[in-house]
């Protein structure tokens, strides 16, 4: 691969519902959370190629309110913008999914540098998910979003709306405009303006197999709007063999000399039973497009089907190593000379096979825990971590988990974990644990959600200690116990093999015992369950304690080695 390409995707594992910003040479991407904290991971680049993670937006409770949501619920959908000096980032926290009803509200936060600290939220209503704001020539600032009906008899899709936004006092102001609606669903709308035209930028058919991405334009901003005549921009629909699938929700860029881009996303199924499943989730990935003479927007390479190699302008600077991104990670751009009102104030800083292969990968990840703070790879669930559940510091150079509820719990679960960027890897841990009792357990999770994932650990029993390994398959609980003899730290290995999983045990580093037979992994995907499902798979290390809640289990390491 030559310097003036980049290979999708460009952020491999988790990483739905791009959006994309450019800032003098700095390129942004803030990609959905659902349930996973902190909220919102935000990616820099110099050259559309090299990315660099540079933490989340969203890292309080106040800011991101998720204890108890669903699974797949939570962050949707958010949308970077610059205006005035400042970077603004609006979000929807979905409360409600899988039934007639999306309750849901709508946040905008905004901050001076991509790496904050980002203001309070600002509450602007509910109604409708993938809110993004539009900032015209004539100064005024855009609300748009989808809205949902769930009155029987009516299409789920009400259309999307717009409503101005006062920036200044965080509010919405005069009336709710309804500027265009179709008999399909479309949502995550983005609006741009170019040549005198009015853009609407719309993903439609869902987020499944039948995913694209459709235009419309207008002369004005409230409407009416004429669809492409041409159709779907981009969509994987009508190509099952691509190895880039379900194509949709998308946003453009155009670079410092002109050329335009459309960040979207994708998945790289693999062939389980003769299905398609989609392990790693949703994945960013880049496309270039041209306008055409008439005024629409196409794919650079012609069609509407994904690219898997893509060229990229050449940068006027680097990319910026890893220290460089940790020491100076995004610039600062100097606030607006306005008084920002009370309620803005700023927060404290808080197919198969080879087509398969995690893009770009390191083919080894492993923490000592050695560092005083994780890396911004971890993440937990519905809350952030703190020093009740999860500490670095009572035993230093070990990872310490005090096991709280069942992993089924969305309320107080004990689990760190990280997005699996490839589906073939080894991954490995120690862990050293004395529980009593069957419900004391710790170990490593390859998980999708509270009700699918697979557990293996040390737990207890009447008769000592023993190894548990544990299958929530779509809300079906099994578990096999083994005895064992250990005295100190219990090696857990899982190989994940396309979508074959194997765990094994050993004391010494040197043997292993296989545990239970290979395993279905392809049930850790959107595309398994009863669900509706939009994340994808992760792995990590967790603590139970559902009698006192507070049993120590301690990690000496955690590795992630790409096959």
């Amino acid at each position: 691969m030559s310097n003036s390409t980049v290979r999708n995707p460009i952020l491999p594992g988790f990483h739905p519902d791009p959006s994309i910003l450019r800032v003098g040479e700095d390129y942004y991407i803030a990609n959905s959370t659902f349930e996973w904290y902190p909220g919102i991971r935000l990616h820099h680049s110099r050259n559309l190629r090299d990315w660099t993670p540079i933490g989340h937006a969203l890292t309080s409770p106040a800011a991101l309110p998720l204890r108890g949501v669903p699974n797949s619920g939570g962050v949707w959908a958010p949308s970077l913008s610059y205006h005035d000096g400042r970077f603004w980032l609006v979000y929807a926290v979905v409360y409600t999914t899988g039934g007639p009803f999306k309750d849901l509200d709508i946040f905008l936060v905004h901050a001076s540098s991509m790496t904050g600290p980002w203001s309070e939220p600002a509450y602007l209503g509910g109604g409708g998910f993938d809110p993004s704001l539009f900032h015209d020539d004539d100064g005024r600032s855009w609300l748009v979003n989808m809205t949902w009906d769930a009155r029987p008899g009516h299409h789920p899709f009400g259309g999307i709306v717009l409503q101005e936004v006062d920036l200044l006092r965080g509010c919405l102001v005069g009336e709710q405009r309804r500027i265009l609606t179709h008999d399909e669903l479309v949502e995550g709308p983005n609006l741009y303006r170019r040549d005198g035209w009015y853009y609407l930028m719309l993903a439609e058919g869902g987020t499944g197999w039948n995913h694209g991405i459709l235009m419309a334009r207008s002369r004005t901003i409230d409407g009416p709007y004429e669809l492409d005549p041409s159709g779907s921009l981009l969509t994987s629909r009508d190509n099952p063999g691509l190895t880039l699938q379900k194509a949709g929700h998308g946003e453009l860029v155009q670079t410092p000399t002109g050329e335009w881009y459309l960040v979207h996303l994708a998945s790289r199924p693999v062939l389980a039973h003769g299905e398609r499943r989609s392990i790693l989730g949703r994945e960013t990935c880049l496309q270039q497009v041209r306008w055409t003479d008439d005024g629409w927007l196409r794919l650079h390479h012609g069609g509407h089907w994904p690219a898997e190699e893509v060229p990229v302008p050449p940068s006027a600077s680097p990319p910026p190593t890893p220290a460089d991104a940790a020491a100076h990670p995004a610039p600062l751009i100097a606030p607006p000379t306005a008084a920002e009102p009370a309620a803005l104030a700023a927060l404290p800083t808080a197919a198969e096979p080879a087509a398969l292969a995690a893009l770009p990968a390191a083919p080894v990840a492993r923490d000592e825990f050695e560092s005083p703070e994780l890396s911004s790879d971890w993440n937990s669930l519905r809350q952030p971590m703190s020093g009740d559940w999860v500490s670095l510091e009572e035993r230093p150079g070990w990872l310490r988990l005090r096991g709280r509820q069942s992993l089924w719990s969305r309320f107080g679960l004990s689990l760190v974990a990280q997005r699996l960027t490839s589906t073939r890897v080894v991954v490995t841990a120690s862990v050293e644990c004395k529980p009593s009792y069957s419900g004391q357990q710790a170990g490593i999770v390859f998980w999708y959600d509270t009700t699918t994932h697979f557990f293996l650990g040390v737990t207890g029993s009447e008769e000592g200690p023993r190894v548990v390994l544990a299958k929530s398959d779509d809300g079906r609980y099994t578990e096999d116990v083994t005895a064992i003899e250990v005295d100190g730290p219990l090696l857990l290995r899982g190989t994940l093999d396309g979508h074959r999983l194997q765990f094994a045990i050993s004391t010494d580093g040197e043997s292993w015992q296989d545990i239970g037979a290979t395993l279905d992994a392809s049930v850790l995907s959107d595309d398994y369950g009863s669900a509706l499902r939009f994340t994808g798979a992760f792995t990590g290390l967790a603590a139970v304690d559902s009698y006192a809640g507070r049993l120590p289990a301690d990690f000496a390491f955690f590795e992630i080695r790409a096959e």
